[in-house]
């Protein structure tokens, strides 16, 4: 080895010439930082998410010739006018938009109220048997739903309200997920203390729950509001038992009838779910911020 005097007469290593410094290698993990990835993420899950919607307006937009070319087109043609225009004449489609957007309403705003109320009533009020009678609620969700069909259709006819409505509406009221989705979000998120200052100032329970429980509980409510209103709007099942009269049938039922007859017309028929769909995008929109707020927060915590 190459020495060299230094200061004090000690000899030390020759310093290295000609070596070339060793600098990282930028790969391509490197070059994308997490936040880029993130973004890139968010953008092909937002690509796949909506591709379907697209993809449904251009066949909407198209005659029923066009799923059969290869490539399918992806663009929209020019025929969404008169798809419409047929939808509404095969079947009475403005009739069932209005009875899903009366039976999904007031089923949201009933699941929702009485769902708060029951879940503040678990979560804050002390009275005898509470922990067993929300075991038993939560115990029914385990229940397949088509294990009541029978009976609840043979109510429905004794209360003389088949072929309408109020058989949609009326056993869907209040639900047991409802009840366990407000109890467990009130539990963490509604104050003991700050009912008790409620009391101490003079305030009913009922007064409490309009004042002070509600306002907590608005974003779980929303979330809720949003699942109530996506479920009781999909609903098929039920609706198709009970109603019979076109004029009563909700879009659901209205939908599977676009798909009577030997051939399949897909463009009318996604025609018919586009124009489905359209309420359910405007209640998202309207309920967005709520929605958001309550993932932050914790709908359900614990």
């Amino acid at each position: 080895m190459t020495m060299q005097l230094v200061k004090g007469g000690e000899a030390g290593p020759a310093p290295r010439i000609g070596r070339r410094s060793h600098r990282p290698v930028r790969t391509l993990s490197h070059r994308l930082r997490p936040g880029r990835l993130t973004y890139l993420t968010l953008l092909a899950v937002m690509f796949f998410s909506a591709f379907p919607l697209y993809f449904s307006f251009v066949v909407a937009s198209q005659d029923n010739s066009a799923l059969g070319r290869i490539p399918p087109p992806l663009l929209p043609g020019a025929n969404l006018v008169d798809n419409v225009r047929r939808v509404f004449d095969t079947v009475p489609f403005g009739a069932a938009m209005v009875n899903s957007v009366i039976v999904a309403g007031t089923i949201t705003a009933s699941v929702v109220l009485f769902s708060t109320l029951a879940g503040f009533a678990f979560a804050k009020l002390r009275f005898k048997g509470r922990t067993a009678l929300l075991v038993v609620v939560v115990a029914t969700m385990m229940v397949p739903t088509q294990l009541g069909i029978v009976p609840l259709y043979l109510l429905m006819n004794q209360f003389g309200w088949t072929d309408s409505l109020q058989a949609v509406i009326m056993p869907a009221l209040v639900n047991a997920f409802g009840v366990f989705f407000m109890t467990q979000y009130l539990r963490e998120a509604l104050p003991t203390e700050l009912l008790e200052a409620g009391r101490i100032d003079g305030a009913a329970t009922h007064r409490l729950f309009w004042h002070v429980v509600l306002p907590i509980a608005r974003p779980a409510a929303a979330v809720l509001g949003m699942l109530t209103f996506l479920t009781a709007w999909n609903d098929y099942f039920w609706p198709l038992i009970v109603l019979s009269s076109p004029d009563n049938y909700t879009v659901q039922v209205a939908l599977s009838n676009l798909r009577s007859g030997y051939v399949t017309d897909f463009s009318l028929v996604l025609t018919g779910t586009l124009l489905a769909t359209l309420p359910l995008l405007v209640v998202f929109v309207v309920l967005g911020k709520q929605i958001i707020g309550g993932i932050m927060q914790g709908a359900v915590k614990g």
